[in-house]
């Protein structure tokens, strides 16, 4: 007979969505264009006559949808090894601008936004991971379409606001922060070499998913998010597995 937390649990779970939030990462994929592309060797292969199958992977450790931690770009900051596992289970906010991204790839969330889902919710709790829908995955796996470069070689496309990101780590308190493109600033910043953003949510001790999939399926609150990732011993960044319960 089952009995425990289990007991508990499972009448909550058993009518539950889960929504696999993680693209599947593979060679050729889009990334950061400084990074070397991934690469595979199979050192046993049971379609050669192995017993079994092993692969070796080379890969940057922020690949495909993937966990930021704070040492990422804060001397000192904490690694991926001591994030403790009770941060990787929280509530989910979704806060969605894909409305806007459609007409302008250029957009980025404003403190209406917030106002806007808190009319609808009530306040973005503390301790909460609050993800931006923009709908750029639906690019994915596409380098080009994911860059969404111009003539000149600028990027167009969605990111994050300063003034967002305050409101919602030091006056909110959320736990963490995700999105669907590849970086945190929005692409004209990148472009630019311009990563202030990114700089400014690691430099809060808070940690980050980036290339999230699958957001339009979810609803705007209510929802949980489960992120878990490998334990490299002072890790900076790892692929990471993340879904959503609601």
């Amino acid at each position: 007979m089952t009995t425990g937390l289990w007991q508990e649990l499972a009448p909550l779970l058993r009518d539950r969505t889960f929504t696999d939030l993680t693209h599947a990462f593979h060679p050729g994929q889009p990334r950061f264009a400084a990074f070397p592309d991934e690469s595979r060797e199979a050192l046993f292969d049971m379609e050669k006559g192995d017993g079994f199958t092993a692969h070796r992977y080379s890969i940057v450790g922020q690949w495909g949808t993937h966990v930021d931690p704070p040492s990422h770009f804060v001397r000192g900051g904490r690694t991926l090894d001591q994030i403790p596992v009770d941060q990787m289970v929280l509530p989910l906010v979704v806060l969605d601008i894909s409305h806007r991204v459609r007409r302008d790839p250029d957009a980025t969330p404003t403190l209406g936004d917030i106002k806007d889902w808190e009319s609808r919710c009530g306040t973005i709790p503390a301790g909460s991971f609050v993800a931006l829908r923009t709908g750029w995955s639906q690019r994915w796996p596409d380098p080009e379409a994911m860059a969404n470069k111009d003539e000149s070689g600028t990027s167009h496309t969605p990111g994050w606001s300063q003034e967002v990101l305050q409101c919602l780590i030091e006056e909110r308190g959320v736990a963490a922060v995700g999105h669907e493109q590849t970086d945190t600033d929005p692409g004209m910043a990148t472009s630019r070499q311009d990563f202030s953003l990114e700089t400014y949510v690691l430099a809060q001790d808070k940690w980050q998913i980036e290339l999230l999939a699958h957001l339009d399926g979810l609803p705007e609150s209510g929802g949980v998010l489960v992120a878990s990732w490998a334990k490299p011993l002072g890790g900076s960044g790892f692929p990471a597995r993340v879904f959503a319960i609601h």
